[in-house]
């Protein structure tokens, strides 16, 4: 007897369920639990019975105690402040850089592709430390031969002002990953379709013309999506002022919010830092959420 519909159905549903479950599993795993967890912790606060003499430590329930202590602290706000100038002079100079530089590999006049797409995204495979330890060789006076040269004809720099501090990381992270972006921006370029740029051609648009008013929209959901990982990326900076406060004297241990969940952290004030890390998850979302809102409402005009 043929199997029925139904039961073909339920085949097919056992099937997916198979496959789809060991996915289900380790996202549970990995991702919600972990998240149910930071929010119990946020509302509890460790305490030790016994008069702190000894006793065992327990988890007392504080509420929103965790929230209110990291929203009224100074440092905390000051974080996001510091991030907000830092992504003001990151992300445009970065994103146009990388934009640029893929353009300009995509030209009929470049050569040897290949060669400078792994030379640029060379910067993007050193580890973050290690780029870190680098360029605070390069930034410490002295050691350094850049800083000496630029000393020498009058050019100064200096890392122990707010503004230099944050040129200084900027500077770090743009060195890493712009590479990555070029190669993001260089491969969207390679699905623009080629008779919309012959027809400009003939049109008689010169090639720069044709790169920025035909290649580049052309690529917006590329751009907008390189922005979106960005802004992520820099409201979690972390090992770059950690390593490069060595030599910058303005950076203190909560210069961003990923810097203060570490020292709370290490005050083992697991209440607190679950809290600020709960806070710094939700700006992240709005800042995607505006991030792609407003790319959404420049497409339409």
């Amino acid at each position: 007897m043929p199997p029925t519909r139904s039961g073909l159905a339920r085949r097919q549903y056992g099937v997916a369920a198979l496959f789809t479950a060991p996915f289900f599993l380790l996202f549970f795993a990995f991702t919600l639990a972990p998240i149910g967890y930071g929010a119990w912790l946020s509302l509890h606060r460790e305490q030790t019975s016994g008069l702190g003499l000894g006793g065992e430590p327990e988890q007392v329930f504080v509420g929103l105690d965790n929230f209110t202590r990291a929203l009224t602290d100074g440092r905390f706000l000051g974080s996001f402040a510091t991030v907000g100038v830092y992504c003001l002079v990151y992300i445009p100079i970065m994103i146009g850089i990388a934009l640029l530089l893929a353009l300009l590999l995509d030209s009929v006049y470049a050569r040897a592709k290949r060669f400078f797409q792994l030379a640029l995204y060379l910067p993007n495979i050193v580890p973050g430390l290690i780029a870190a330890m680098i360029w605070t060789y390069l930034y410490t006076p002295g050691l350094s031969p850049i800083i000496d040269a630029l000393a020498k004809v009058g050019v100064p720099f200096n890392l122990g002002s707010d503004a230099g501090a944050v040129g200084a990381v900027a500077n770090l992270t743009i060195w890493m990953h712009t590479g990555y972006n070029v190669i993001i921006f260089f491969a969207a370029l390679q699905a623009v379709p080629r008779e919309v740029i012959e027809a400009s051609t003939v049109d008689g648009a010169g090639q720069i013309r044709i790169a920025w008013s035909v290649k580049a929209p052309m690529i917006r959901g590329a751009v907008v999506l390189a922005v979106l990982f960005t802004v992520i990326g820099a409201m979690q900076l972390f090992t770059e002022p950690f390593i490069v406060r060595d030599a910058a004297t303005t950076i203190d241990q909560a210069w961003t919010p990923s810097l203060y969940i570490y020292q709370l952290t290490k005050a083992y004030d697991m209440g607190g830092a679950a809290a600020a890390s709960l806070i710094l998850t939700v700006v992240l979302a709005v800042a995607s959420f505006l991030v792609t809102r407003f790319s959404k409402k420049g497409a339409a005009l």
